[in-house]
């Protein structure tokens, strides 16, 4: 069983990169992230509307992170505070020791292998730290991009997840990844 405990917040850094907790002060990033069509493209979620839709968004993540119910990292260079995007731990198994992960880049800061070593500091959180078993990754069919980059860092096709989720609207073109611990 999972014992989770993000307070205080884990800050990550990797040689580019500092993974910090979100602020009020990132609401215009997430704003773009949460309406940028290139960004959302193979995401099912509701688009934010306003600032104000940002701001509650960082609220409500922040009291999940409190409550222990999820991570989410904003990414930032190292050498500048600004969200170039997120990426983080939700939908947490304490009974079977997993997580699903999650991320997103503004299209500026794409390209550059930033998520990649995002990714890579993360993975190491999940099973370091956190001793997840499992880190399990969904993404559309078409999201090609995202689909090698996480076979990049060794994530499998699981296809009998996928066998079990077949049927249900909601994984429609969703191809399934998932990253087992080879620690434990």
């Amino acid at each position: 069983m999972l014992h989770i405990q993000f307070t205080p917040f884990p800050e990550l850094k990797t040689e580019r990169l500092l993974l910090r907790q979100l602020t009020t002060e990132d609401e215009k990033e997430i704003y773009d992230l949460r309406t940028d069509e290139s960004v959302n493209r193979y995401l099912d979620r509701l688009k934010a509307r306003s600032i104000e839709d940002a701001r509650k968004f960082i609220g409500k993540i922040n009291n999940s992170i409190s409550n222990n119910e999820l991570i989410i990292w904003g990414i930032c260079m190292s050498d500048e505070p600004t969200l170039i995007g997120s990426i983080c731990f939700w939908n947490i198994s304490k009974e079977y020791n997993k997580a699903e992960i999650g991320y997103e880049l503004l299209p500026g800061w794409q390209g550059k292998g930033l998520m990649q070593e995002a990714l890579a500091k993360v993975i190491e959180y999940g099973f370091t730290i956190m001793k997840l078993h499992i880190i399990e990754a969904f993404a559309n069919v078409r999201n090609t991009q995202s689909a090698h980059l996480l076979e990049k860092l060794n994530f499998t096709r699981d296809t009998l997840l996928e066998n079990k989720l077949t049927g249900k609207k909601e994984y429609t073109n969703t191809i399934i990844y998932s990253l087992k611990n080879k620690m434990l």
